[in-house]
């Protein structure tokens, strides 16, 4: 079932601007780069057709990352069917997960900081400890909320294409795979 969603979006996409179509039977512009944004940014596989609708989609961005988001969505929602059944909840997914979910952009926003105490023993017989507080950075192992949602969203397909390697505390990181 999961294997059909991408084709039964493309159908959704087609059969729904027909039914739109006043003079025309064919989208332009940023119209059709927002239904082939949708429908490239809901597979994990991403053919080179994609590529027009891809840039324009991350071309849209803002000094914040909650307008940058708003901005987006608005672009996808300028597909006529981005307002069908189940389509705004994509939208909605896309615009806060697409982009944010791979390798790189997990270990820049999951990356954290934390003191901890390391104490050692001293002295010739080893009876005293020196202690002091270090501080560690590593990479948080959970996906943020929005990665969650967006690989979840019951439109999407194959997109959960990371996994965090390693222990946080020695290394541990996101990496992608295939």
């Amino acid at each position: 079932m999961n294997k059909l969603k991408p084709v039964l979006a493309a159908c959704l996409v087609s059969v729904t601007f027909m039914a739109n179509a006043e003079s025309t039977d064919i989208l332009t512009g940023d119209v059709r780069l927002s239904c082939e944004a949708i429908l490239c940014l809901s597979s994990g596989d991403r053919p080179s057709e994609c590529a027009p609708s891809i840039k324009r989609y991350f071309s849209i961005k803002k000094e914040k990352m909650k307008d940058t988001i708003r901005k987006r969505k608005d672009f996808l929602s300028i597909c006529p069917s981005s307002k069908e059944k189940g389509m705004p909840e994509l939208v909605n997914a896309i615009a806060n997960g697409a982009g944010r979910c791979d390798a790189k952009e997990l270990n820049r926003v999951m990356r954290r900081t934390k003191t901890i105490r390391k104490c050692e023993k001293i002295g010739i017989w080893q009876k005293e400890q020196s202690c002091k507080d270090v501080t560690i950075t590593y990479i948080e192992p959970r996906k943020p909320k929005y990665c969650s949602t967006y690989e979840q969203q019951d439109w999407t397909y194959k997109l959960d294409q990371v996994k965090y390697v390693g222990n946080p505390e020695q290394g541990g990181r996101w990496v992608n795979i295939k």
